[in-house]
């Protein structure tokens, strides 16, 4: 398979570089990384619409100064790049997210180690790092769990660790189902599920908690389903979405029935709790 490199230099580079990797993992993009105030983004190249990418781009070209190239790379050149730029992740004094190829830390409660590849879900966007904070806050002993757009499986991973019975984890890209099972296996977990596919496969299991990190569309064209989903007095954890954008799947939330929890926020992305 055949990737966009994407090399985007954006002026001011904070907040746009976040508001514009949101807007373009919407557009099937992957694996963003910053770099010497820009950002790199990479999608495949059957996925790519250009007709869409300027439309983002037009979307905020009133509020920043921006210029882009690109140049094609076969797949293991773009594994190689991801690698090179993958960073440790620390959250408090409770887990680290590391690389293969990182040096191992004893001094957390947590370690997960994590072959990135193409999935997302590394911990070092802020909305995976909110979920991994919630995990480590949870009480999942026991729990049937669905971690929703899995990507590298981080949060099934770190589920698992935190005492859950047994984790499904779906995604729609067979790249991240594969990472995700070797991930895991990598971690020693053994009651995790990874399935290719979306929300149609989860019928009829139903869950304890749900942890979703993807964005706002799929989120709300998902919900009823994962009310569906959902066992008596369950949790729904839903992020990767602004918070801008709070208040309209909050509505959405409880117009079918459940009931808001708490809310989270970091750096401008939020986290939404609900319970059935």
């Amino acid at each position: 398979m055949t990737y966009y490199q994407f090399k985007i230099i954006i002026e001011p580079f904070e907040p746009w570089s976040e508001i514009l990797t949101a807007y373009l993992g919407e557009l099937f993009f992957e694996g963003f990384y910053e770099k010497e105030n820009t950002l790199f983004a990479f999608v495949a190249k059957e996925h790519f619409k250009e007709k869409e990418f300027l439309r983002i781009l037009r979307r905020i070209q009133d509020s920043v100064k921006i210029d882009y190239s690109f140049s094609e790379l076969p797949q293991q050149n773009w594994n190689a790049l991801w690698e090179s730029n993958f960073e440790p992740v620390f959250i408090e004094n409770e887990l680290a997210i590391l690389a293969p190829f990182h040096k191992i830390e004893n001094t957390f409660k947590r370690t997960i180690i994590i072959e990135p590849k193409m999935s997302f879900g590394t911990g070092h966007h802020q909305t995976t790092y909110m979920m991994c904070e919630a995990i480590m806050q949870a009480d999942l002993k026991g729990k049937h769990i669905l971690d929703m757009g899995s990507g590298t499986g981080v949060l099934a991973i770190l589920a698992e660790l935190e005492g859950a019975l047994d984790v499904l984890a779906v995604d729609i890209e067979p790249w991240s189902v594969e990472n995700c099972a070797r991930n895991a296996s990598d971690n020693k977990c053994q009651n995790i599920t990874s399935i290719l596919g979306d929300i149609d496969v989860v019928s009829p299991k139903t869950f304890d908690t749900i942890f979703a990190n993807i964005n706002k569309n799929i989120l709300v064209r998902h919900l009823p389903d994962y009310v569906l989903a959902m066992n008596q007095n369950g949790l729904l954890y839903l992020s990767g979405f602004f918070t801008s954008d709070a208040h309209e799947l909050k509505q959405a939330a409880e117009s079918l029935g459940l009931y808001f929890s708490h809310k989270e926020e970091r750096e401008g992305w939020c986290m939404l709790v609900f319970k059935k």
